[in-house]
């Protein structure tokens, strides 16, 4: 039997050639499976885009020149921020401090004691340096209201399998909800709250590495360290985004613990001593990377360990919770007056949100996740209500709940009306919960729950962000003629100088990236009774002069006493350039009296200046 006779070899490429040929063959391999994986997650792509709309219309006010625009409700606070992402920023020139000396010449301030966003500032350096500080300080406002509600929006559909429509809607409460809308007036550490439902996916992840049902080996020992070592990293990276998020997020979280145990006590039997050890693994790494930093915060130089806003004052009004709030479309600004200024409209749900809220909790029954969320939520209400109870304005007499927690350690650095920002992310799993039940029945349900669920939420959709005009920069700030005064990281001394009520010179620093320091300013610091906690330092003999001549325009008398303490004061600065501008109040009045302290000045640009 013989074999059939081969083929005779085609004309086909020679083997180094086909080599040469497979990268052109892989790259349509490569485009393909790109565009599959945009196909597959279409959906999702779509939610984020869509939260990504909703927050550039919100903050349209500032676009499309944010250096020229400033939030109309909260000037102060966006001028100290967008300081913040300067100095911040310095990090990527190997300029930077935990104990920074670009603001308070010559003490400092303590970041780690102040709002700082350190990492926010260090992740957005290169656009802080290219573009300007008030450029990052809008990325962030849109971005931290984007970016929460998308985390959200995963951690319901990928941890607890909720519908995307469903978890749509429970995250757009959690990313635009009224607190989230008004922290965005410049509290850039209330409102970046997008490692949230990191850190719960985490401790889900590690609860369920702990509970040993259904292994015959025990716990999932990997999971538990790797869900550990995920915890630890991500709370390291929140203290440097904002540690009252970090605190309001822990304290929820242990409520929510003790009241899933109580619903079901099996799995707190079964899982309680390894999930336990997890956390107390977590602690340990993230204690590793955080402890000189904590000490540095509370122990360190113009560290403080107490709180200095009184809790009886930034107490929510129990009328504000049934209100809707004055940032949403159908509210009104009348109910202002039901708390302390538009940055801190936490509790203003109104009465649809709530009652669906409570509605949709009472219909999903006693699912161990609804009571957890239930009891979070009503505890941290409650607390939100402070040591004295408020109603309508009115103080009752009647003590809140949180006088039991009033003076302890880190508890009196939180203010109590932001306990309410907790209730949001819980209200808006309730209804993601209630609208994915819906969807799965037949019947009523399936059209009536969504249809309540979105129509709480249109209540409280909320309105774009009022902006107003920014008041422009001296020339000699911005044309960089400062340089020909004070060289980088010299001390530059405004006239008037910088205070916590009118921080605007700050903004001179800012302009120049933080590459001169300025004495006072506006910050936080150990300045009060016995090294507590204050707001800003106390004024030297020569500021407080200037300060007043520039409110009252009104000549000082000036002699050799002046001109001394004018001179010990220079020395204490370390400043080597003190500058007025035109656009200074009373400026010309100031300039004769610098003459009269210092002699003739030099006049730069739209400055006169004197030199040391």
């Amino acid at each position: 039997m013989t074999s059939a006779a081969p083929t005779a070899p085609g004309p086909g490429p020679e083997p180094d050639q086909a080599v040469r040929l497979d990268p052109a063959v892989a790259r349509p391999t490569r485009t393909a499976r790109l565009l599959a994986t945009v196909v597959r997650h279409r959906t999702d792509l779509l939610v984020a885009l869509l939260f990504a709309l909703l927050a550039g219309w919100l903050t349209h006010g500032l676009w499309p020149a944010p250096g020229q625009r400033v939030l109309a409700h909260n000037p102060a606070d966006q001028t100290l921020y967008e300081w913040f992402l300067a100095v911040d920023s310095r990090a990527l020139l190997g300029d930077f401090s935990l104990l920074t000396d670009r603001l308070n010449a010559p003490d400092g301030v303590n970041l780690m004691a102040n709002t700082t966003v350190i990492a926010l500032g260090v992740l957005l350096a290169p656009v802080t340096l290219a573009f300007g500080a008030p450029v990052s300080f809008a990325l962030l406002v849109a971005g931290n209201l984007a970016g929460t509600a998308v985390a959200w929006y995963l951690l319901l559909t990928r941890t607890l399998r909720a519908r995307r429509l469903a978890a749509g809607l429970g995250a757009a409460l959690c990313g635009f909800g009224p607190g989230m809308i008004s922290q965005s007036n410049a509290h850039l550490h209330m409102t970046a709250q997008w490692l949230v439902p990191v850190i719960i996916w985490l401790v889900l992840r590690l609860l369920r590495a702990a509970d040993p049902a259904g292994r015959p080996d025990g716990p999932d020992r990997r999971r538990l360290v790797t869900s550990a070592v995920g915890l630890a990293a991500a709370v390291t990276v929140q203290v440097f985004i904002g540690e009252e998020v970090l605190f309001l997020t822990a304290l929820t979280l242990l409520v929510m613990s003790v009241a899933y145990g109580v619903a079901d006590p099996a799995l707190l039997r079964r899982a309680l001593p390894a999930f336990a050890g997890g956390l107390m693994m977590a602690a340990g790494l993230a204690l590793l990377v955080l402890g000189y930093p904590l000490w540095h915060q509370f122990a360190g130089p113009q560290g403080v360990a107490d709180g200095m806003f009184s809790p009886y004052y930034f107490s929510a009004d129990l009328t504000s919770w049934p209100t809707l709030s004055p940032l949403s479309v159908l509210g009104s600004d009348t109910s202002s007056r039901l708390t302390t200024g538009a940055a801190e409209y936490n509790t203003f749900l109104g009465w649809p949100l709530l009652l669906v809220t409570l509605g949709c909790a009472a219909w999903l029954g006693r699912r161990p996740l609804v009571a957890a969320c239930l009891t979070g939520g009503l505890v941290m209400a409650v607390l939100s209500l402070g040591p004295e109870v408020v109603v309508g304005g009115e103080r009752t007499g009647v003590p809140g709940p949180y006088a039991l927690l009033a003076g302890l350690p880190v508890v009196d650095g939180a203010l109590p009306m932001r306990f309410a920002l907790a209730v949001l992310p819980l209200a808006g799993t309730v209804l993601a919960l209630a609208v994915d039940r819906a969807l799965a029945e037949r019947g009523r349900a399936r059209r009536l729950v969504p249809l309540a669920v979105g129509a709480a939420l249109l209540s409280v959709f909320p309105a774009p962000l009022p902006s107003a005009d920014r008041p422009a920069l001296p020339e000699f700030v911005t044309a960089g003629h400062w340089r020909q005064c004070v060289r980088p990281g010299g001390v530059l001394v405004p006239v008037p100088a910088a205070t916590p009520a009118d921080p605007w010179p700050m903004r001179w620093a800012t302009a120049a990236d933080a590459a001169f320091g300025i004495p006072e300013g506006f910050f936080i610091a150990s300045y009060g009774k016995d090294g507590s906690a204050a707001m800003g330092t106390y004024k030297r003999p020569t500021s407080a002069l200037l300060a007043d001549v520039a409110k009252r325009g009104v000549p000082p008398a000036i002699g050799d006493q002046q001109r001394r303490q004018a001179a010990r004061d220079i020395e204490f600065w370390g400043a080597s350039c003190v500058a007025v501008t035109d656009d200074a109040p009373h400026a010309e009045t100031l300039r004769r009296t610098l003459e009269q302290l210092f002699g003739p000045g030099t006049r730069v640009a739209d400055a006169w200046t004197w030199r040391f």
